[in-house]
């Protein structure tokens, strides 16, 4: 039987998007040639980096990109993560007509391995970029290298199915993964009873939720600690939708402890709502976009790092949040005028509605303050 008050520790991030000029920059970079209307290859995005803060060496360890992340992991240690991967792991398939196609070869994929992912959600808008072909590679890649995955399958049954990762109490985290048309995601992405593709949920609808449900309360048992990964939203704009609210407050009136939601390319409010941790965006966690215009005012290179604390009952204890920032293609500690001012004001502001509150503390983190 699961030990009683197990604390569990996670570690959660928005969009992990690896391709382009991340991959450029890492020991095995892919095909460099895009289909995007502008740039046709994509070492021009490293450059564009190095236009906008220096040079940056190349190619680097896999440890790189990550930066002050690792630091992080060594000294808070925590017991799960858990990330969005929002790139096809793949060499074959042909690039869908959509605009964006992001890839990585699966021989970068110790990106996420010497970084000790646990888990990453695939129900986003990139993961079948490369066609069906492109995300039985995927699916295989991380299958390889023992990372688990929820979103995404070989049919319904699987992309629809849990991750059930372990926990040293004798309990398990089941994380679900879904993904929302108003995302990106095409409709004929989701999978079917006989072919590949992503969790497609077609809207926010009371019948979605009670779908929902009844797969969680299918799948669970006791001890367990439930999490649900949604990608959802537009990239840009810090407004979170009445029907956000009120299907996330249904997930955990159904029994999930963590809504863990992304799409946004820069932070969004934040919600304890009984006592469970409700993310509505988390902002990206790696990208490319260094030295693109438009959209600055957002601040995509400032993020922050989750590290939310759950107890044996899957109630929020504690989090802590990391503020960083991109640059060089690599996680820094966000700057003292960045993190203080335009993170934890931005933060306070967004979440004023919801009765959260954060703090600086010790140790560059910002502390939720109960």
């Amino acid at each position: 039987m699961p030990m009683a008050n197990q604390t569990l520790g996670l570690f959660l991030a928005g969009d992990l998007m690896s391709a382009r000029g991340v991959d450029q920059i890492l020991p095995h970079p892919g095909d460099p040639r895009l289909y995007e209307g502008f740039v046709k290859d994509a070492r021009d995005y490293v450059l564009l980096a190095e236009e906008q803060n220096g040079p940056i060496p190349h190619p680097v360890d896999f440890d790189y990109p990550w930066g002050v992340a690792m630091e992080e992991f060594a000294q808070r240690q925590p017991d799960l993560r858990l990330v969005n991967l929002e790139t096809a792991v793949t060499i074959r398939g042909r690039p869908e007509p959509k605009g964006i196609n992001y890839r990585m070869p699966p021989t970068n994929l110790q990106l996420l391995t010497v970084a000790g992912i646990d888990a990453c959600s695939l129900a986003n808008n990139h993961v079948l970029d490369w066609g069906e072909d492109g995300l039985i590679d995927t699916l295989d890649s991380l299958s390889a290298q023992a990372i688990a995955c929820a979103g995404a399958g070989r049919d319904r049954e699987a992309a629809e199915a849990p991750a059930a990762l372990p926990l040293a109490d004798g309990g398990r985290l089941l994380m679900f993964a879904v993904g929302l048309p108003d995302s990106g995601i095409p409709s004929y992405w989701a999978a079917g009873p006989t072919n590949p593709g992503v969790a497609f949920l077609p809207d926010l609808s009371r019948a979605s939720l009670k779908a929902m449900a009844q797969r969680i309360h299918a799948a669970s048992r006791p001890g367990d600690r439930v999490l649900v990964s949604i990608h959802w939203g537009g990239n840009w704009g810090f407004e979170i939708p009445p029907e956000q609210v009120a299907f996330a407050h249904g997930l955990i009136d159904a029994g999930v402890d963590v809504v863990h939601g992304h799409s946004s390319h820069h932070i969004k409010g934040l919600e304890i709502y009984r006592e469970r941790l409700i993310l509505y965006g988390c902002g990206d966690l790696l990208n490319d976009y260094e030295g693109i215009g438009g959209h600055r005012h957002y601040r995509s290179e400032l993020g922050l790092l989750y590290f939310p604390t759950l107890d044996g009952e899957g109630r929020l204890l504690d989090l802590d949040l990391v503020p960083t920032r991109m640059r060089k293609l690599r996680l820094e500690y966000a700057e003292d005028e960045d993190a203080r001012h335009w993170l934890l004001g931005t933060l306070n502001r967004e979440c004023r509605g919801n009765a959260c509150r954060f703090r600086t503390g010790a140790e560059r983190a910002f502390h939720l303050d109960r």
